[in-house]
């Protein structure tokens, strides 16, 4: 009998926990991962820009952003969940929380739809700031798949981030 060391073993049960959850909620799909990144300027300094990138700071300019919090706060490992007009329920968990270095990354699970990565950095930029974010996902099913391809699709992601820069222009003039 093969034997693993322990951190290996428990590695391995958890990946095959999540295989079998992941099986037992929909159809086995070998689907590549769609991603996009954009770029933009906000005349702000970082240090007043990243914590709007938090589940907490994006109230003050994502219009219905209403995260419920499961755990933590902004920092590694913490969870909160995300509810769309249409239902749809998201699992956002921070995987990296590094506001020196102008990081943060989420990982997410759209439930019966899609999975991804979602990487904000914040880097000066003159006398403000350059933000660029990055969405990677992966449909776990037909609609997810087609959800994926759509929100990643470069016309939808850029109007989505020009969307964002303009929130967040206007949330930065009025909260000073």
């Amino acid at each position: 009998m093969l034997r693993l060391p322990r951190k290996t073993a428990r590695i391995a049960r958890s990946g095959f926990a999540l295989g079998l959850a992941l099986a037992g909620t929909c159809p086995a799909m070998a689907s590549e991962p769609h991603a996009n990144t954009r770029r933009f300027h906000l005349d702000a300094p970082c240090a007043r820009v990243f914590p709007l990138f938090t589940a907490d700071g994006e109230r003050q300019w994502a219009e219905g952003w209403d995260p419920k919090q499961l755990s933590g706060g902004e920092h590694r490992g913490s969870a909160f969940q995300t509810r769309h007009p249409d239902g749809q329920v998201t699992t956002w968990i921070v995987t990296e929380y590094d506001p020196a270095a102008g990081r943060v990354r989420y990982a997410r699970l759209a439930e019966d739809s899609n999975i991804g990565l979602v990487d904000v950095r914040c880097t000066k930029d003159g006398t403000g700031s350059a933000i660029e974010v990055t969405y990677t996902l992966t449909g776990l099913n037909a609609k997810g798949e087609a959800f994926a391809a759509k929100f990643t699709a470069d016309q939808h992601y850029a109007a989505m981030i020009d969307e964002w820069q303009q929130a967040l222009v206007k949330a930065l003039a009025t909260k000073p």
